[in-house]
């Protein structure tokens, strides 16, 4: 959801941030490879179309039509990532030194887990039409999130020192992807499973909230090209929102805070876009997809257990505004790597 350039205006004395000398070796020798180059950033764009999906089969639901449209969108979303699973598999065969670099980069390692994430959200679309490749589909991201999970938090408080400026809302992905889980854990019946993903996610969204905003209001400015990833602030309590609904089926005193901090959260985002609007496109971008159709499920979910026109009238609109946006993505990503913007070293 970050370009893979993004830490590098604010991490330039890391050394972990700087590219492996034998890739500035090759750069001075012949043209680099744009596979060595190819960013794991890449899978927040199957986070961005799964969770467009699954807006479209929340919206299908609301107004009782066939899931005809997600299911063209699902098959779409699971070829673009059977396609960037395996350049990336093959760049790590390749390359390994730059897969090792990523993994000890600062903004990079946050989004390996990027592509379980999206294994989740696609198992999940998955639902409506085969409840066996949902399971399977579901419970291999699940798995494989837990293990990410563990594995970057164990670098995040291991012995590398990571500062204050260095840190962004993309930190929210690793841990707070757990909250994700639930909303199919209680369809198949994974009660317990369900409660101890979404606690893990819900005191890693408080824990790391709070550092964010410190680093927002006490540190410079995030530069130009991360300021997209502030979106990702919208997608903790909006999704957390939808998976505790899952759970427990109430429209509670807690489920009403989850969904009204992910709606002022994006209030607080309007005010930016003042902002957003005078940046050059990086893939950093993608951090407006799935915040947006996180709070489109949330919004047209609170409608359907409230009963809320309001709410039903508020999703459809969102709705709209994230079919603009993900076009938007698409077209923009699609001329980029025509152009040659993106697969290129630092």
């Amino acid at each position: 959801m970050t370009h893979p350039d993004d830490g590098k205006s604010q991490e330039t004395d890391n050394p972990s941030a700087t590219t492996p000398s034998g890739a500035e070796d090759t750069q001075q020798n012949e043209k680099p490879s744009r596979l060595e180059h190819f960013p794991n950033s890449f899978f927040a764009m199957i986070m961005g179309l799964a969770g467009f999906t699954l807006a479209a089969e929340r919206l299908e639901k609301s107004l009782g039509w066939a899931h005809q449209t997600s299911l063209f969108l699902l098959v779409i979303t699971f070829t673009i990532f059977a396609v960037l699973l395996g350049l990336y598999a093959l760049k790590a065969v390749r390359y390994p030194a730059m897969v090792i670099w990523e993994w000890n980069h600062p903004v990079r390692i946050n989004f390996f887990p990027a592509a379980s994430i999206g294994l989740i959200l696609m198992g999940t679309a998955l639902g409506p039409f085969s409840e066996t490749l949902s399971l399977i589909v579901w419970g291999l991201g699940a798995a494989l999130h837990i293990i990410a999970t563990l594995a970057v938090l164990s670098t995040w408080i291991g012995h590398r020192i990571f500062e204050s400026p260095q840190l962004n809302p993309a930190w929210f992905i690793p841990v707070v992807g757990n909250i994700i889980v639930p909303i199919t854990a209680s369809r198949f019946g994974f009660v317990e499973l369900g409660w101890f993903f979404f606690s893990v996610g819900l005191v890693f969204w408080m824990v790391l909230l709070t550092l964010v905003f410190n680093r927002l209001v006490f540190h410079n400015p995030l530069p130009a090209r991360l300021l997209p990833t502030l979106m990702i602030l919208i997608a903790p309590p909006a999704i957390g929102f939808v998976a505790y609904v899952s759970m427990t089926g109430t429209l509670d005193t807690f489920a009403r805070i989850l969904f009204n901090i992910g709606a002022f959260f994006f209030l607080i985002i309007l005010m930016q876009v003042p902002k957003l609007a005078k940046i050059s496109f990086t893939l950093s971008w993608w951090a407006y997809s799935f915040p947006l159709a996180a709070l489109t499920i949330s919004t047209l979910l609170f409608a359907e257990k409230a009963q809320s026109d309001l709410h039903l009238i508020a999703g459809i609109g969102l709705f709209g505004l994230l079919i603009l946006v993900i076009a938007g993505l698409l077209l923009r990503t699609a001329k980029a790597i025509a152009n040659q913007q993106i697969c290129k070293p630092e």
